[in-house]
């Protein structure tokens, strides 16, 4: 499935057991931490930054949309904790930048730092959001897709 995505619209994909959302990353740069380095991500103007729950409605699309906000608009970094860190299990929104994302659910939330790859729920297992002039190539998807502008 073709999603358009304009620069300031956000995606959803609503699921019965989780949502993901997607913006465009607009060309610019992201700061990815780990427990060792800061690495410097440069994208293209259509890539995108991906985001990943285990919530689902309306509470759970402004979270995404907040974090997606806070990582595109106000250069917050992205975390990529340790295997095993004791706050993986709390983290309620989890985020992959660049030009194609695999969803996985047997992978630990927050510790991959490979951002081809985001944890999901099981419903999502082996979706792929691909990055396209003007918006998204979402593979293995049925659910149902919203949109709307990203304040």
């Amino acid at each position: 499935m073709n999603i358009p995505l304009a620069d300031d619209e956000i995606a959803y994909l609503c699921g019965r057991t989780g949502t993901m959302a997607l913006v465009k990353t607009l060309g610019h740069f992201f700061y990815l931490e780990t427990e060792t380095e800061e690495i410097s991500l440069f994208t293209d103007e259509d890539d995108l930054l991906v985001a990943s729950t285990f919530e689902v409605g309306d509470a759970a699309r402004r979270g995404l949309a907040c974090t997606l906000y806070m990582i595109r608009e106000m250069n917050s970094p992205l975390i990529v904790l340790p295997k095993g860190h004791p706050a993986s299990r709390r983290l309620r929104t989890v985020v992959s930048v660049g030009d194609k994302t695999r969803i996985k659910c047997d992978i630990q939330a927050g510790t991959h730092p490979e951002q081809d790859v985001l944890c999901g729920t099981k419903e999502f297992e082996g979706v792929e959001v691909i990055s396209m002039p003007g918006g998204a190539e979402v593979k293995k998807f049925a659910g149902e897709v919203l949109k709307e502008k990203l304040v």
